[in-house]
Formats: structure tokens, C-alpha cells, sequence
């Protein structure tokens, strides 16, 4: 017997709709659609359809050090704070801390996220209770250390056997931390377990530009022809950040069909000294998605918060208004500028069941305009119901379990002596 979700009566671009999903695929769109006898039927009146938000980059667990430590510059933030408290870090703290992170990513409409977190097996199993989709890796840091390396190697290499095992809504993945803070004999074997593994990397890449004088002065190399000659730009390489990325890299990025991931409230929160140049990176041809990195660094978790100030800063970079148009920036929050992200073409037939109900009668919403006020107005508030393949994980702003999260997420926070 199959798993069959129905939709009634919402509106999909001004129409009145029904949409019918069958085992985690969407079957039938349109007027005339109508529930069967055993389907799930969800009442979408007053709603409005829309694909669900892909988050490119984070660090879930993360949701445990929100507030702790704000304020501070990023090395000496991670450095002196971040990194000594996850060292005492366990396995309950992660599954809480994705928990918690997998809640208000539910909350605020984002059903795919691209992870990159210790004890990932936790992580994973993080994932498949709160029903989302994730890409799914553990750091690897060696500190420019081969030895140290061939330890991280062999770990990260046990964590993808054990990720295996995961339903097909998670995808393991290998996450070496940054080329500052991996050795190149490290990043060589990523990128040939990655080709064997047939595995997406995902990396933290120019961020700063510390990396980029740091790379040229080890390598003699600027960074993404490093990378490039190690093998890790291709189409399964996902870029987080790339401030100081310049016309040449550019070029070579979208030569090789990497994709990169802007973060912007992050990058702004922790004054890394640049806009990510969305304008250089399109022109050039370069896949664009977006991310809201950590909760400890952004501090929130909800693209509809974080859309807006991808376009924003982008009109202020570039003195032009007409800069990253709002139906850009809802296009790069959905996914639709980076394949490889994983985010679905839309609300279609034969697409995975993977969308948003929005309330088309929130005052942020109105009146109509839905994308320019989806971008410019609304923040996860305006969600009403989020479907993951198929299945329905918030109804009416209800995620079953709610309570039990908060409660334990806490407790976690309270155990590592970083709550508030």
C-alpha cells in the first residue's frame, strides 16, 4: 500500500490547486486534483505553495553555542571558544543540537541542509528523526599535519562506512574543514575517496583573505588552481563562502562546475571584510547557493531572514538597486541556481514531495507580490506547513516533539557550561 499526501484548495502561482504526492513524489497538480479514499489530506486554503528552502551550509549542532561567545573576531572566536568546547563534546550533544537545529529549520521552511559536523553518525541519526534531508560529513582538521592527517583520514573514512547505512534522505559526504587547516596529502586522499566513493565535498573556501595570502605563500599557488590541481573542483565540490574569490578563480570555478555557497549574515556577523561578488560569480557562470553557516555565528537558522540580506547587501555592494532582483535571491534560496545542492525544479510533477505551505494572508504577505515579499518582508513565521518526501513535519506551526527538543537541547548546552 503506498504513502499518498494530498493538498487541497492552496494556491500555486495565483491558481487554485490540488496536489497529490505518492511515496515522496508529487503525482498530480492542478485544479481538478482531489484526495482518494486513505490519502492524508491537508487543507491548504488560504495557503500558498511553494518549493522548500535548501540551506547549502552549517554546522547544526551548532544550535548549542548560539549566543555563547558573540562578538568576537573569527579566529579568536573559534580558537580560544568554539574549539575548546566542542572537544567536550559527545554524541547526545549532537543528536540534541541537530534536533534542535533540524526544528527551526522545519519551523522556518528549509527541507535539505548541507552539514558539516563532528560525531556525524549523531548527526545523521538527527536527520532521519526530524524527517529532513541532509548532506552529512565529519570535519576533518589536521592542522597542515600529514600524521595527524592519516588519523582524521581513517576516522572520516569509518564515519562514511557507518553513514552508509542511512535511508536515502541523507547523503554522506566528506567535509575537510578549509585548505588553512588541512594538509594537502589529506585534502589528495578527499578527493580520491571522494572520486571512489562516487561522494559531494563540501569545504569552507576563502572566507578570509588570510586564506588566500596564507595559500600562496605555502603553495606558491592562489587558491582554486590548488585545489584544482589536487582534484577537488568539480561538479560534486561544494564551496562554502568564497568572499575572495577573483575573476580568474571564477572562471575556474565554473570551468569545472563547482558550486559555491554565499553565507552572508554570517560573513557580515563576523566582519570577514567583503560581499561575496554574487555578480561576478553569474556572470562568470558559476553555480550560486545559499547558507546560513552556524548558529553560534549567524545566530539564526531561517533563510527567509537570511534571503533578504542576500539581496540586500548585494544592491549596497554593486550601488544598484536593481542588483540580485528578489526573484534571483528566492531562486538561489530554493536551490534552483546550484543543482548539485540537491533542491528540487519546483512544484511539479514527478519532483520529490518537498515544499512549503505559506500563509498568503500574513501581513508580511500582503497584499500579493508573494516572491518580492517572501524575500523582502516575511521570515519563517509566514510558514505554515513543511512537507519533506511526502511526509508532513510541521502542520498549523506544530512539529510533533517540540517540547522534548527544547527541553534536551538545553540540558545538553547546560552539560558543556555554555548556556545562558
Amino acid at each position: 500500500m503506498s504513502d499518498a499526501l494530498t493538498v487541497t484548495g492552496a494556491r500555486l502561482d495565483g491558481a487554485v490547486v490540488g496536489l497529490r504526492a505518492v511515496d515522496g513524489v508529487i503525482t498530480e497538480v492542478g485544479p481538478a486534483v482531489d484526495a482518494r479514499p486513505g490519502d492524508e489530506v491537508v487543507d491548504g486554503s488560504g495557503l500558498a505553495l511553494v518549493p522548500g528552502l535548501v540551506n547549502g551550509h552549517g554546522h547544526a549542532a551548532m544550535t548549542l553555542f548560539r549566543g555563547y561567545a558573540g562578538d568576537l573576531p573569527l579566529m579568536e572566536w573559534l580558537q580560544t571558544k568554539i574549539w575548546p568546547a566542542e572537544a567536550r563534546l559527545d554524541d547526545d550533544d549532537v543528536y540534541w543540537g541537530t534536533r534542535l537545529a533540524c526544528l527551526e529549520m522545519i519551523r522556518s521552511g528549509t527541507v535539505r541542509f548541507w552539514d558539516m559536523y563532528w560525531r556525524p553518525v549523531a548527526v545523521a541519526r538527527a536527520v532521519e528523526d526530524s524527517g529532513l534531508r541532509a548532506a552529512v560529513g565529519m570535519p576533518l582538521i589536521d592542522g597542515l599535519d600529514p600524521e595527524q592527517g592519516k588519523k582524521m583520514c581513517a576516522e572520516a573514512a569509518r564515519a562514511l562506512d557507518e553513514l552508509a547505512g542511512c535511508s536515502d534522505r541523507i547523503t554522506p559526504s566528506l567535509t575537510p574543514h578549509g585548505i588553512y587547516t588541512v594538509s594537502e596529502p589529506s585534502l589528495h586522499w578527499v578527493a580520491q575517496e571522494a572520486a571512489a566513493r562516487g561522494l559531494p565535498v563540501h569545504i569552507h573556501f576563502l572566507e578570509t583573505e588570510d586564506e588566500v595570502t596564507g595559500c600562496v605563500a605555502r603553495t606558491g599557488e592562489q587558491p582554486a588552481a590548488y585545489l584544482d590541481r589536487i582534484g577537488l573542483l568539480n561538479p560534486h565540490v561544494v564551496l562554502a563562502h568564497g568572499c575572495y574569490l577573483d575573476d580568474g578563480a571564477f572562471a575556474l570555478v565554473a570551468e569545472r562546475g563547482a558550486t559555491v555557497v554565499t553565507n552572508p549574515v554570517s560573513n557580515l556577523k563576523l566582519a570577514v571584510g567583503r560581499i561575496f561578488p554574487l555578480a561576478k560569480a553569474r556572470a562568470a557562470g558559476v553555480a550560486v547557493g545559499l547558507g546560513t553557516d552556524g548558529a553560534a555565528s549567524n545566530n539564526g537558522l531561517d533563510l527567509l531572514q537570511d534571503v533578504k540580506f542576500l539581496a540586500l547587501v548585494q544592491k549596497h555592494a554593486e550601488r544598484d538597486p536593481a542588483a540580485c532582483p528578489a526573484s534571483d535571491a528566492w531562486a538561489i534560496a530554493t536551490g534552483a541556481w546550484a543543482p548539485a545542492l540537491g533542491g528540487t525544479k519546483g512544484i511539479a510533477v514527478g519532483e520529490p514531495a518537498d515544499f512549503l505551505l505559506v500563509r498568503a494572508d500574513a501581513p508580511e504577505l500582503e497584499p500579493g507580490h508573494l516572491v518580492d515579499n517572501l524575500v523582502y518582508a516575511a521570515s519563517g513565521a509566514v510558514v505554515d506547513t513543511t512537507v519533506v518526501a511526502g511526509r508532513v513535519l510541521m502542520r498549523n506551526r506544530k512539529v510533533e516533539g517540540e517540547q522534548e527538543i527544547r527541553a534536551r537541547a538545553l540540558e545538553r548546552a547546560r552539560r558543556l557550561g555554555v548556556a545562558g
